[in-house]
């Protein structure tokens, strides 16, 4: 039987893979760093083999799977095209594993990996659905009618799938260090619409989907009054967000999340379209959103004490506007405290401002410093440039994490792509 060995195993959509190949019955190994990532867990909950990167472990037999973030130097990648061995990419692979199944590509600059799962969560109430979700969760089932996942605009990578449906989001722009423009990104979404084979569902309300062209039906969904599906009559509590949607002006159904903010009912809102679409029977969705536990680092809540921390991924101004509104929706009559590590120096550059004028929605402000990437490791510019444009903000090094104790009875709003989570794990050992 073929041995897959994934370079570079413990990346979010890797370890998903990783762990979907695992549980249909595939060998599954894989190589990283020997940094602890929060997607390791699901991995050594299998028993799935994790090695050092290293030239050794790539032996005869072995069928390779290469993580984007890893070139052809790399030192394991080299050893298997020298050896002769099969080199797949990530995201090619996974373009070929989803001709088996029905299935729904989650894709926009924001929102992905909460769609996903929310998606993968109300589909499994119908029928079996595998899946794949951005914070490393993976899922596989033999037999599956369903196959949802995330795809990723990134370089352009989701160009590789050629799925059955399409759920489009957003168009904004984002990873500035492939991208020039926005109309660069909406491009690459364009061309991304014209290889869905049975339908998009596209948010109306987003000017650039608007514009989307397609060789199959678009399905628009949104607030406004010209989509196919619209929400209604929002009710915004402390629990979570009841609304109703009509389908083309006429009544369907109410619907209950246990979310909060305006994103989190467009997103509720793109799977009951899907799910719709389907043929998928309204109370079947209404109760599937009602138990929906959410992802990881997507809004993870704990209390301790008199304080509310909050692990968000939110690392775009635009996510940082919807954490925050969030935090607000929830706990009205508390101070919202944002703990913020930017991630990229070329994203920080982009969005400076954009980024100051997200973080002042806050009572208070945080920095860390800025969280680089393996492709980029130094900038132009500092955190103090950042910290100059907002009112409210003071620069916090992991060792000074217990300043943040003078916040009583507040909601400390952890934010970042990057290694964020060690300044509120630091946080909660000085509390300990």
């Amino acid at each position: 039987m073929t041995v897959y060995h994934f370079v570079g195993i413990k990346g979010t959509g890797m370890s998903a893979l990783a762990q979907i190949l695992h549980d249909m019955g595939y060998s599954v190994q894989g190589s990283d760093i020997d940094d602890t990532i929060f997607t390791q867990l699901a991995l050594e909950q299998r028993n799935i083999p994790v090695f050092s990167f290293s030239e050794n472990n790539i032996t005869p037999g072995l069928t390779i799977i290469a993580g984007n973030a890893y070139s052809d130097s790399h030192i394991e990648i080299e050893s298997a095209l020298n050896q002769g061995l099969p080199v797949i990419r990530y995201h090619r692979f996974l373009g070929d594993f989803m001709e088996k199944f029905t299935s729904i590509a989650v894709t926009g600059a924001h929102g992905k990996t909460s769609t996903t799962g929310l998606l993968s969560h109300v589909m499994q109430g119908a029928k079996p659905t595998s899946f794949l979700i951005g914070d490393g969760t993976g899922k596989g089932i033999e037999n599956s009618t369903y196959f949802t996942f995330e795809a990723c605009e990134y370089r352009r990578h989701f160009l590789s799938y050629f799925p059955d449906y399409a759920i489009m989001l957003n168009v904004d722009f984002d990873h500035p260090d492939y991208f020039n423009s926005i109309e660069d990104v909406f491009g690459a979404f364009q061309n991304m619409a014209l290889q869905v084979k049975k339908g998009i569902i596209a948010c109306g309300d987003d000017e650039y989907l608007q514009q989307i062209q397609a060789k199959v039906p678009v399905v628009y969904y949104g607030f406004a009054e010209h989509n196919d599906f619209q929400a209604r009559n929002l009710i915004k509590a402390t629990d979570g967000t009841t609304f109703d949607v009509f389908v083309r002006n006429t009544f369907y159904a109410s619907f209950h999340i246990p979310t909060y903010g305006d994103h989190s009912v467009l997103n509720a809102l793109a799977v009951i379209a899907l799910c719709h679409y389907e043929g998928i029977d309204s109370e079947v969705i209404a109760a599937q959103l009602l138990t929906f536990k959410g992802v990881k680092r997507r809004f993870n809540e704990k209390v301790i004490g008199d304080q509310v921390l909050i692990d968000d991924y939110a690392h775009h101004p635009t996510e940082i506007n919807a954490t925050i509104d969030a935090a607000r929706q929830k706990y009205p009559d508390r101070d919202i405290i944002a703990v913020f590590q930017p991630h990229t120096f070329t994203r920080t550059q982009s969005f400076l401002k954009e980024f100051a004028d997200s973080l002042q929605k806050a009572d208070f402000v945080y920095l860390c410093d800025i969280f680089g990437s393996a492709r980029e490791k130094i900038g132009k510019l500092s955190i103090k440039d950042l910290q100059d444009k907002i009112e409210n903000a003071v620069f916090i090094e992991e060792s000074e994490t217990s300043m943040l104790k003078k916040h009583e009875n507040s909601v400390l709003v952890f934010m970042g792509a990057g290694d964020i989570q060690k300044y509120q794990h630091a946080y909660e050992s000085v509390l300990a």
